[in-house]
């Protein structure tokens, strides 16, 4: 009777997931999302998305912005350095049922702007092979 007590309770043990150490993998943590708020100025919107740990910076040698993106790869900003297209401006990048859809913040000329937003949609048309 006593060793039946015994391998039930080492049975429960086995079958209980908290109990055996068996843990579900937690969660994984929600995608970023920053919403733009053009309101709060191009110095500390720039300063929000550089803050969100879970966001890469990515530069390239040249290029007249900071290129910023989630991990999973779905929103991205581009924010323009001095000399660059529109600056200040902040453009903000959403995959939308497979394609790039813009939106942004032009604190600086419009026309620029306009420019740096083309040039982007140029380079998600540019697709590696």
């Amino acid at each position: 009777m006593r060793r039946d007590l015994v391998w039930s309770g080492v049975l429960l043990m086995l079958l209980s997931p908290t109990l055996s150490g068996c843990r579900q993998a937690p969660p994984p943590p929600e995608p970023v999302r920053l919403r733009l708020d053009c309101v709060r100025g191009f110095a500390a919107l720039s300063a929000d998305i550089a803050a969100v740990p879970e966001v890469q910076l990515a530069r390239a040698p040249g290029e007249p912005y900071h290129y910023y993106s989630t991990s999973d790869g779905q929103t991205s900003w581009v924010i323009t350095l001095p000399g660059g297209a529109g600056h200040p401006a902040i453009v903000e990048q959403d995959v939308v049922e497979g394609r790039m859809v813009e939106t942004g913040c032009a604190y600086g000329d419009t026309r620029g702007y306009n420019e740096l937003v083309t040039y982007l949609r140029g380079l998600a048309r540019v697709r590696p092979r």
